[in-house]
């Protein structure tokens, strides 16, 4: 693996999106932690557990080639002094022939770090296809105050 050490949890979510758009396998795999409990659910699919199992599914996201530019919007960070967890919103554009137009893919991820001796690592990336809705309408707002007895 990568000897590469990230310093802060933000720092390895950074390696992992730029390895995501540039379809870089290692650079993906050095931003997980070396460990058979790792987990990573891709939107719609099934729960993958390990090293040979995530790597697998990058290798074929990625066989592909770069086609994709993920935007983060909406992080929400939650960290202690070993664990870090992060809530964002990731707006998929799609290159290619057609698609210069089309609205962004809106996916809702998961990320969860882990201070490990060799700096943060990711242990869990749980993604989910997010409704359209939720990334564009404002939460609605109450008309009537509520009155605790």
């Amino acid at each position: 693996m990568s000897g590469k050490i990230f310093p802060t949890a933000q720092d390895a979510e950074n390696a992992f999106y730029e390895a995501l758009e540039r379809c870089d396998l290692d650079g993906m795999m050095a931003v997980w932690a070396e460990d058979g409990d790792i987990v990573c659910v891709h939107p719609g699919g099934a729960r993958l557990t390990g090293q040979d199992q995530v790597r697998e599914s990058w290798a074929q996201i990625f066989s592909s080639g770069p086609r994709a530019r993920v935007h983060i919007t909406n992080q929400v960070a939650i960290s202690g002094m070993m664990l870090a967890v992060h809530s964002v919103h990731e707006n998929f554009t799609i290159e290619g022939a057609g698609r210069r137009d089309a609205p962004p893919l809106p996916v809702v991820a998961t990320n969860v770090y882990l201070r490990t001796a060799a700096g943060w690592r990711m242990i869990v990336h749980h993604a989910s296809p997010a409704p359209a809705q939720a990334q564009t309408a404002p939460p609605p707002r109450e008309t009537t105050p509520k009155t605790l007895h």
